[in-house]
């Protein structure tokens, strides 16, 4: 193939170039089907200084990037300056990758999902976990069988706490660590949001909540095994140590993820069921089973975890999304679901406190 004829690279740029917009500028200006045309921040030295990093322009405003041609960007501002931001580039039709949490609040979320859609924009949120190796492997689990469809998993046990840093103190810990669980969460239940939610929660250092649990329930239909899936999902930026843990327990297998060291196990059913079978019967048989070692009983897999860094698969997923066409990995109903369902569990621990009244489901 000719040089003339290859595909030209896609013009990118990034808005908002602090802790996490400075690393999409990176990608953008070394990924090889992409040219970082500029990059865009409130702090025009700190903008600059990363231009010259990456041999490229440091815009005052987003008119400025949008004049210089750009087809997509990422948005790292501070989430209260979505709306204002994102505006004019799907306005125009240019495909936007907004970080994480998609909006402040269910009404801002729901506008950006309606001008994408107005213009026919694309639009993904940045929930990188999605793209943790550790998460890829367990998708990857999943897809073989460990969590047969959506609503298969039972029982979900979510931790993730860290000491605090001072950083992201104009909202709480449920829109500032929670969220990124809560995806993930919501992606294990096909998407769908919970039935009832119940938290409780305490503001120590800043206004808002700074540490939550959180209780979720799905009811299922006869169609779906009936019963329920529960989701206890804890997070804390008071604690004395960073810990992300993730355990799923389905009816084919158990799972448990371990982000921060990038391990993970599988146990599952049908690898273990010739020995429960024959320890279930010793147990009604009347056996002494105590000097059984349960950790030798069973079969215990690791999960194969990769070294691609997160960010690299997100952009090249949103990538893709532009390119052809296809829905977003993370798209504004996505991002919407995740939004509501931070807010039903705020407004659940405003309840807990007698403050609020309760949001139903599905309501912005």
């Amino acid at each position: 193939m000719s040089a003339s004829s290859k595909t030209p690279p896609t013009r990118c740029g990034a808005v908002g170039v602090g802790r996490m917009g400075r690393h999409h500028a990176r990608v953008y200006a070394d990924h090889k089907t992409t040219e970082l045309v500029g990059v865009v921040d409130a702090n025009l030295e700190r903008a600059q200084e990363l231009a010259d990093k990456h041999d490229t322009q440091a815009f005052a405003t987003v008119d400025e990037l949008i004049a210089a041609g750009v087809e997509a960007v990422s948005i790292a501002v501070p989430t209260v300056h979505h709306l204002e931001t994102a505006r004019p580039f799907l306005e125009r039709g240019i495909a936007c990758l907004i970080e994480k949490p998609l909006g402040p609040n269910g009404e801002e979320a729901g506008e950006l999902k309606r001008l994408a859609e107005k213009h026919n924009a694309c639009l993904m949120v940045g929930h990188i976990e999605r793209f943790n190796p550790v998460m890829r492997a367990v998708r990857r689990a999943a897809a073989e069988g460990a969590l047969s469809g959506p609503l298969a998993p039972r029982f979900m046990e979510v931790h993730r706490v860290s000491p605090m840093t001072f950083r992201s103190l104009d909202i709480g810990v449920v829109m500032d660590m929670m969220i990124h669980d809560l995806d993930v969460v919501l992606m294990l239940m096909g998407g769908r949001e919970p039935d009832e939610v119940q938290a409780s929660g305490v503001a120590v250092i800043s206004e808002h909540e700074d540490l939550c649990n959180a209780r979720l329930v799905w009811n299922r239909t006869a169609a779906e095994g009936g019963g329920q899936c529960v989701a206890n999902i804890t997070a804390s930026r008071l604690a004395m140590k960073t810990e992300r843990i993730t355990r799923i327990t389905s009816e084919s297998a158990y799972i448990k993820v371990d982000y921060a060291s990038k391990q993970g196990l599988v146990i599952r059913k049908t690898a273990n069921e010739l020995q429960m079978s024959e320890v279930r019967d010793q147990i009604r048989a009347g056996a002494d089973l105590t000097a059984l070692n349960w950790m030798e009983l069973i079969n215990v897999e690791t999960l194969a975890i990769d070294d691609a860094e997160p960010i690299v698969a997100e952009i090249e997923s949103f990538l893709d999304a532009l390119r052809t066409g296809q829905r977003p990995t993370i798209d504004a109903e996505a991002g919407l679901a995740n939004v509501r369902t931070a807010e039903r569990i705020v407004s659940a621990i405003k309840r807990s406190l007698g403050s609020e009244a309760p949001t139903p489901a599905g309501t912005v």
